[in-house]
């Protein structure tokens, strides 16, 4: 399907241009071969960076057969849309693209239960790899930084269709940890890594270089106004990052499922 879409012609500091090489057959072409592989294997699957609703719809078909099946979507696809997209803007690149008309389908299947989880796809690149002074859209990285957004990014939207802060437990938390298999992980409770964050839902903050945290900073969340300020995050019980303090040493450590 790809190599059919492969051939370039348009505008490529256009994001439609981008868009063009990776319709959303492609996508579910991939999604239905994963699916029958699960099917007759019997093995357990999941589905990264869910971009098109008619994905999510796949998997809800396969899982109510009983194939063993999950599926993400990411704080970009939850946000932003492709006819929004500025000419040359290549910071919101990523594979599978940004689509038309999806996000409030995506809202909807995550509402419901149809999505597991939100990930973050954290893929942050020099400003000369993602070609933001040509703004082309064909030779640029693909992929978007977002990992220290991930929380206000999704409240923001999740809060302006009305959803309560609880759900984002259930998404950011709860739903990652199930997928990856990680019993301690995801919630608060007894026998669970204490792996907490504080937060301001209500309070907002304006995005600037300034103030992201990751070496290369270019993101298409700059500029733009965000609620729920973080406030302190801890692992393990310990305290790993304080607003305003000095960076603390680190304590992460490599998870496995069998850490469960």
């Amino acid at each position: 399907m790809l190599d059919r879409h492969a051939a370039v012609s348009g505008d490529r500091r256009s994001h439609a241009t981008w868009l063009a090489t990776r319709p959303v057959e492609a996508e579910t072409e991939a999604v239905r071969f994963l699916i029958q592989l699960a099917r007759e294997s019997g093995l357990r699957v999941h589905v990264v960076h869910a971009s098109a609703v008619e994905t999510v719809e796949l998997v809800a078909a396969a899982r109510a057969e009983g194939v063993r099946i999950t599926v993400e979507t990411c704080p970009h696809y939850l946000t932003f849309a492709a006819e929004e997209i500025p000419a040359g803007a290549t910071e919101y690149k990523c594979a599978p693209p940004i689509r038309e008309a999806q996000r409030e389908a995506l809202w909807e299947a995550l509402a419901d239960g149809r999505l597991d989880a939100v990930v973050s796809d954290h893929s942050p690149a020099p400003p000369e790899m993602k070609r933001r002074h040509e703004g082309d859209f064909i030779d640029a990285w693909g992929g978007i930084a977002s990992l220290q957004l991930r929380l206000p990014a999704v409240w923001t939207e999740a809060r302006a269709r009305g959803h309560a802060p609880e759900r984002l437990a259930e998404w950011l938390c709860a739903g990652p940890a199930h997928v990856a298999g990680l019993g301690r992980k995801g919630v608060i409770a007894p026998g669970s890594d204490a792996d907490l964050v504080l937060w301001r839902p209500e309070a907002e903050f304006g995005v600037d270089e300034s103030m992201l945290r990751h070496r290369h900073r270019l993101t298409p969340w700059l500029g733009r106004t965000l609620a729920g300020v973080v406030e302190a995050t801890y692992l393990r019980g310990e305290p790993v990052y304080t607003r305003g303090a000095a960076d603390l040493p680190a304590r992460g450590r490599l998870l496995t499922r069998f850490d469960s």
